[in-house]
């Protein structure tokens, strides 16, 4: 058989459980054969039984398509501030790789991105076609930041002129629309809708108050050097997620924005089970990065896949867009980690197939109708028509370029 037949993404859906608005007929119908998802019901920091991962796993099956990534399992912030039980919660986490492992599930997205999974500042903007995109605007972002949340210190964050811009945009603005700011950029985890309180996110960012760069680092790496063997042991692959957006937000210390901060994470313990998650939508936000370059240091590394596209301009502003269209060459993204599964099935290594999802779709307004159908939200992000065109089209690509090879 031609390697161009066995090459390929497995394809990908993520899923938010019983809360998400789509079923698994409906992932599968979207051309999908493989389930992201994660145990959103279990707190950060908590064991995941055997019993638990089982019951989702026989689910998952029963419907004819795979469990092939959890995302994420998460990391409880006194791991990252390496504060009161964080050893225990270390335990805890590794405890809940190997009970993992026992089901088969052997592929892992985390992040260790303090406070906040991600950050946008509006996330009802109007496309040009109509649909529904998120984004982010430093201006808005610094008027939150300064004149809402009024972290001591903020404007010195900022240049000068987005200060500016900041007070300007503020000064315009009604109450609603700020609740609106406070309620976007304090919206919680993934599988959740709920966000923190003002106050509560106030004490949550002042426990990072004397947390930097270096010391973030040296506690993610301590964190891998407690896991990855107990992943390599279990045949668990681990892939940690970039910053979103990858630049420094709210005085708190970001260690997973740039290709050398990822090639760091991967030398500081090596092993094939520590690798990364390539998000392009996440580095592709970020000015300094380039993703077709990182894609290309990093390729060995690659253990999962969000495809998803932004518009970016040289202030760091951006909005996604079309899977295909925007910052990120996809086209030569794609191509690298193709040829990067070559490599690995001409080497005889196992796992060569990477997991891919598309990620964040644009929301239509037959997704409108779906939430009113089926009488429950999509995530931001994550609609079910942009993200089946998103598939499609990526899928159409991949074979495009495989037999182009």
């Amino acid at each position: 058989m031609d390697f161009k037949d066995k090459i390929g993404f497995i394809y990908s859906w993520r899923w938010f459980g019983h809360n998400d608005p789509l079923t698994f007929e409906d992932i599968k119908t979207a051309g999908a054969s493989g389930i992201v998802t994660a145990l959103h019901h279990i707190p950060s920091g908590d064991v995941w039984p055997e019993e638990e991962i089982l019951k989702r796993k026989n689910e998952i099956e029963k419907a004819g398509l795979t469990w092939e990534v959890v995302e994420s399992l998460p990391v409880h912030e006194n791991i990252k501030k390496k504060k009161d039980n964080y050893k225990q919660l270390i335990e805890n986490y590794k405890t809940s790789l190997i009970n993992l492992a026992k089901c088969n599930v052997k592929r892992v997205c985390y992040n260790f991105m303090p406070v906040l999974d991600w950050s946008r500042t509006n996330l009802d903007i109007r496309a040009d076609d109509g649909s529904i995109v998120s984004g982010f605007e430093t201006r808005i972002f610094a008027a939150f930041d300064i004149f809402i949340l009024k972290r001591k210190g903020a404007e010195t964050d900022y240049s000068e002129d987005t200060v500016k811009k900041a007070e300007k945009y503020f000064s315009r603005i009604g109450e609603d629309e700020k609740q609106r700011l406070i309620d976007t950029v304090l919206l919680g985890l993934p599988g959740s809708l709920e966000a923190y309180t003002l106050e509560e996110f106030r004490k949550a960012l002042d426990e990072y108050k004397d947390i930097n760069d270096a010391t973030l680092l040296n506690n993610l790496k301590e964190f891998l050097k407690e896991i990855t063997p107990v992943a390599e042991e279990n045949g668990i692959l681990l892939a940690i997620h970039p910053d979103d957006p990858p630049r420094p937000l709210l005085g708190l210390p970001r260690v997973v924005s740039t290709c050398d901060n990822l090639t760091e994470i991967v030398k500081s313990v090596e092993s094939p089970s520590n690798g990364i998650t390539l998000c392009t939508g996440s580095l592709g936000s970020g000015v300094h990065n380039n993703v077709t370059e990182i894609a290309a240091r990093l390729a060995r590394h690659v253990n999962f896949v969000h495809l998803r596209n932004v518009i970016i301009d040289n202030e760091g502003n951006f909005r996604e867009n079309h899977h295909l269209e925007g910052s990120v060459d996809m086209y030569n993204v794609v191509k690298i980690l193709l040829l990067e599964q070559k490599r690995r099935l001409e080497e005889g290594l196992g796992n060569y197939r990477m997991p891919m999802r598309p990620d964040h779709g644009k929301m239509t307004h037959f997704d409108k109708e779906i939430e009113k159908l089926r009488n429950k939200k999509f995530y931001p992000g994550y609609s079910f028509i942009g993200r089946l065109k998103g598939l499609s089209e990526l899928q159409g690509l991949e074979v495009g370029i495989k037999y182009s090879l």
